[in-house]
């Protein structure tokens, strides 16, 4: 059981982690609005372009990585059900 517990604990300290790092200021967010419609202005279209991704290339470990933890979560979800069920919570 601990095992599980520990599994799952792992995952959810990743999953925050991404989260995290993926999360923008109202700040930025305004900053980056600006910056597109400033751009859009200068090409006289009036289209916003779109926003170009500074992570194009994901190392190919973050992506193994990533792509275990979420394996993880579901197994640890998973066995927990199945324990749930066979003990009657």
């Amino acid at each position: 059981m601990a095992a599980f517990v520990g599994v799952a604990a792992t995952g959810a300290v990743i999953a925050r982690s991404e989260r995290q790092r993926r999360a923008y200021t109202p700040e930025q967010v305004r900053g980056r609005l600006r910056e597109r419609v400033a751009l859009a202005e200068v090409s006289g279209t009036g289209e916003v372009p779109a926003e170009p991704r500074a992570e194009t290339a994901v190392p190919a470990w973050r992506r193994r990585l990533t792509g275990v933890a979420k394996g993880v979560q579901r197994s640890a979800a998973a066995a927990l059900g199945w324990l749930r069920g066979r003990v009657g919570g």
